[in-house]
């Protein structure tokens, strides 16, 4: 099978052999497959490499070709959604409890391979890490990527109050209300935590999911409520600031940290299951969707990383084997 490899200096089209499902595992040929900032190298610093000889690619869309023994739920023929590894290829394995299939609502292939980072990503901040409660306000800090604007859908969704959304481009900026956003922050702005301190009432955002992190972390903090609750999902800012400990302390907030690359299989499986009964309906009903930027072909894998690591696309940039 074709498949995009990692080489010593750049993403190189090869023949490759296909994968074989292991027994908890189902074979899927490819069809779009959706690109993320975690497949650049390095792009969040030295904590991702990329390893020479490897096939990235986490999330995509296809057709179940082989079930593994343990398999339970999916079967050959299925058309679905998967998270995984090895995505950029004609064919790719993925755990079943991480597959999930297509709702039959006429939904394109290119729409279900944007659907699955996003949807677990943004319900285990939201919902698992921040606790949303009906009524509060959420802020997403760096709303314009496909996971932000995924995150802004699911807040208004189930309740919040008030939606913020921060982008640093005028044109993604305002693009944000039609995903959900009340109000649209530019974060390169000194002192912009006050915008939302003023349309808090000065109280500030009980959830702040935040995608940039470095320079941005201490005046999140200053725009989060006493006892807020503060989501670190991405460092697109970098990984590394001054933390005021104190602003911390005295606002009694909640920091975590979340990332995919520590959990065990059972704790991936869970994202998946509790994101979809909380949100499958939504999503079968298409109440939540993500735009398209760009399609690219697999033949042009490097050239579509070229494009995302730009920062210029507005939601997921697809690819097709």
């Amino acid at each position: 099978m074709k498949a995009a490899v990692v080489g010593e200096n750049a993403l190189e089209i090869r023949e490759v052999a296909q994968p074989r499902p292991k027994s908890s595992e189902v074979l899927v040929r490819v069809r779009p497959i959706g690109l993320n900032r975690a497949e650049l190298p390095g792009f969040y610093g030295s904590g991702h490499h990329r390893a020479t000889g490897s096939i990235p690619g986490i999330e995509w869309s296809g057709e179940v070709v082989e079930c593994g023994a343990e398999v339970r739920g999916v079967k050959p023929g299925d058309r679905v959604m998967c998270a995984g590894q090895g995505g950029y290829a004609e064919y790719a394995v993925a755990d079943y409890g991480r597959t999930a299939p297509i709702p039959d609502n006429n939904m394109s292939w290119e729409q279900a391979a944007t659907y699955p980072s996003a949807l677990g990503t943004m319900h285990d901040a939201i919902v698992t890490n921040a606790r949303l409660q009906r009524g509060e306000t959420v802020m997403i800090q760096g709303a314009s990527s496909g996971v932000g604007l995924m995150g802004l859908q699911i807040a208004k969704l189930l309740g919040a109050k008030l939606v913020i959304g921060t982008s640093t481009n005028d044109a993604r900026r305002a693009r944000l209300k039609e995903f959900g956003a009340d109000l649209v922050i530019d974060p390169g702005k000194a002192g912009w935590s006050e915008e939302v301190l003023k349309a808090t009432g000065g109280k500030g955002a009980e959830v702040i999911i935040d995608m940039v992190s470095g320079p941005a972390l201490n005046e999140n903090m200053k725009a989060a409520s006493v006892l807020g609750r503060i989501v670190n999902v991405g460092r697109l800012g970098g990984g590394r600031v001054e933390f005021d400990c104190n602003l911390h302390a005295g606002k009694r907030i909640a920091y975590f940290g979340v990332t995919h690359r520590t959990r065990s299989i059972d704790e991936l499986r869970a994202e998946v299951s509790n994101m979809r009964a909380d949100l499958w309906v939504a999503v079968s009903a298409g109440k939540l969707s993500l735009p398209i930027d760009r399609v690219f072909e697999l033949k042009d894998a490097e050239a579509a990383q070229a494009h995302m690591r730009t920062n210029a696309h507005f939601g997921k940039i697809v690819m097709a084997p």
